[in-house]
């Protein structure tokens, strides 16, 4: 069921599963947040080699030129899942443990209508400070905001791919069950 309405079935000759962590991906990317925090189309144009994958640096005094590689490596440099969007934040903006759980907070949108607002100037101008381009900030804030409108953590979607990867095996190996 998590592969099959309109939209994922669209996605999948877009996003071509070819092992395990790729439906996982295939799961989350078809939600709100990451349509709406534009996510879905960097990710396709990177899989497909169109985009090359770039992880943006602070100013040298600031941090390693890779710190984000680890944040988000594996999803090619977009944030797909809500603990990415937290650990952008950590890493980038040098959000503090609790600050980092109180936009995980703001994120859930069901609890707190309209709080993420008061985030974006604190993430912002902390990933300027750090040596990020402007546009780089503001971007990965409005990806951050997407979440608040329905996005995966990576275990969630994992979990929802192992389903998808037991039902099918068993539809195709065993289709009159």
């Amino acid at each position: 069921f998590q592969v099959e309405s309109r939209a994922q079935i669209n996605m999948l000759p877009r996003l071509r599963p070819r092992e395990f962590y790729d439906l996982v991906i295939q799961v989350a990317i078809v939600r709100p947040g990451p349509i709406q925090g534009n996510m879905v189309h960097p990710y396709l144009r990177r899989r497909s080699g169109a985009e090359a994958v770039s992880y943006p640096a602070p100013a040298p005094e600031h941090g390693p030129a890779d710190e984000l590689r680890a944040v988000l490596g594996k999803t090619k440099g977009v944030p797909l899942f809500q603990e990415q969007a937290m650990q952008l934040a950590m890493v980038a903006a040098k959000f503090s443990d609790v600050e980092a759980n109180q936009l995980r907070r703001a994120m859930a949108t069901f609890r707190n209508v309209g709080t993420i607002g008061r985030f974006e100037s604190l993430m912002v101008e902390r990933m300027v400070a750090r040596g990020y381009a402007r546009d780089f900030a503001q971007n990965s804030f409005e990806q951050i905001k997407g979440f608040g409108s329905y996005g995966f953590p990576e275990s969630h979607a994992a979990s929802f791919a192992k389903l998808v990867y037991i039902s099918s095996w068993i539809k195709c190996h065993h289709p009159a069950i």
